[in-house]
């Protein structure tokens, strides 16, 4: 693999990296269902402080998946990426084959 190959993996492996926390997946979930949270439903929603809220965001954020827009007190994050609708889909499917494999393995 070339520099240039490696690079452009490299950055696909920041982004799953950055996907790869089950309040992050929450939280474009819910940016999905919602054009846009404030980080107080959000906070609300994964059931972890505000800072710990705000440093998932920063992460997101960081991988180009969510835009942020500050309104006076409020701060307001919202997705910027449409594709993780299937992406999701494609893991569920995963997720029940290989259910499905192991009730075969344990029957």
């Amino acid at each position: 693999m070339n520099k240039k190959e490696f690079a452009k993996y490299e950055a696909r492996a920041q982004i799953f990296k950055a996907l790869a926390h089950p309040a992050r997946l929450r939280i474009m979930d819910e940016l999905a269902l919602h054009q846009e949270r404030c980080v107080c439903d959000l906070t609300a929603i994964i059931g972890s402080d505000m800072s710990t809220v705000s440093r998932h965001l920063s992460v997101l954020k960081n991988a180009g998946l969510v835009g942020v827009e500050k309104r006076g007190q409020m701060v307001f994050y919202r997705s910027t990426v449409c594709c993780l609708a299937g992406f999701s889909e494609c893991v569920e499917k995963i997720l029940a084959s290989n259910a499905a494999e192991q009730r075969a393995v344990l029957n």
